[in-house]
């Protein structure tokens, strides 16, 4: 059953249509975006990536509207199931599509690539983090202390409005990006947002990386508080089954597409011209093209 908030999600067609894309060479990109945001966060790239591109958009549900008896509780494999199903309902990834996802979106997508890897061609975390609390016994930096994380949650139990325009200074990097993102995060049900944030700051998704398969590039941003470059090049090293590569945005915040949506735009791009190389190959029995792994860290 077709659950009501993917009617939202919308497909743009590049020029050309779906003819273009089953004749091959033409990939179709998935952008997911991450906790408190909407679709409107891909604004400034959906423009240049539609010349060439077909793009699918939607709205996670954080209103809670609509909810059933069994969404009560949040998971990563839940909001995987999800990805898959609305790629499936608005016919993307029939031949592998480019999955964009932001922070909380790309360890669904992580999730959702070894469920259905034949939807996925490559997958492109922007701020992504497997855990946010450090562990110093393992020497693992996340960025937080537990103290901190709980800390925050109570703020936000307390006044959820009040923490929304205390954290977003920090969390957009960018004036012009907090009157952005202010009304898609205030928009949110506090009590889910609550319970979404638990899922994301108290979780530990670090084994998820061990099963990823799909070629992958981990973009992040120089100076973002809640996902250092310290986590990217952990989750390079631990994707031992994938194909990686690490690149690092000289931008500050959590909300790339906003501040320096062209560098992100670059990267991108680099990736897509690699993916329809390869469509094109198979597209006429001409062999295959490998992604080559490795890391290129630029700063």
């Amino acid at each position: 059953m077709k659950k009501m908030w993917r009617a939202n999600a919308r497909v743009v067609e590049r020029r050309g249509g779906r003819e273009a894309e089953e004749r091959g060479g033409v990939i179709s990109v998935v952008l997911a975006h991450g906790y408190g945001a909407s679709q409107a966060v891909w604004d400034k790239l959906v423009p240049s990536l539609s010349k060439s591109h077909n793009l699918l958009l939607f709205d996670w549900d954080f209103t809670g509207a609509g909810a059933g008896k069994d969404d009560d509780e949040y998971t990563y494999g839940r909001f995987a199931d999800e990805l898959i199903a609305v790629m499936e309902e608005r016919g993307v990834g029939a031949s592998g599509a480019v999955v964009v996802a932001h922070s909380m979106s790309a360890m669904a997508a992580c999730i959702a690539a070894q469920r259905r890897p034949d939807l996925f061609a490559h997958i492109f975390l922007v701020c992504a983090s497997p855990r946010y609390i450090n562990l110093e016994e393992e020497g693992y930096v996340g960025g937080f202390e537990e103290a901190a994380i709980h800390g925050m949650l109570a703020a936000m139990e307390s006044d959820f409005d009040g923490w929304v325009r205390s954290f977003l200074p920090n969390a957009a990097g960018d004036a012009s990006a907090v009157e952005h993102l202010l009304k898609s995060f205030l928009a949110m049900d506090p009590t889910v947002a609550l319970k979404l944030a638990k899922m994301i700051f108290l979780g530990d998704q670090r084994e998820v990386l061990d099963g990823v398969k799909t070629p992958c590039t981990i973009v992040q941003v120089k100076a973002d508080f809640a996902a250092p470059p310290s986590v990217a090049e952990y989750m390079h090293l631990r994707m031992k089954g994938a194909a990686t590569a690490v690149e690092i945005i000289g931008s500050v915040g959590h909300f790339p597409q906003l501040v320096a949506p062209q560098q992100l735009l670059d990267i991108l791009a680099g990736v897509l011209r690699l993916r329809e190389a390869a469509a094109e190959a198979e597209h006429d029995d001409a062999g295959t093209v490998e992604i080559a792994g490795g890391i290129d860290v630029a700063i």
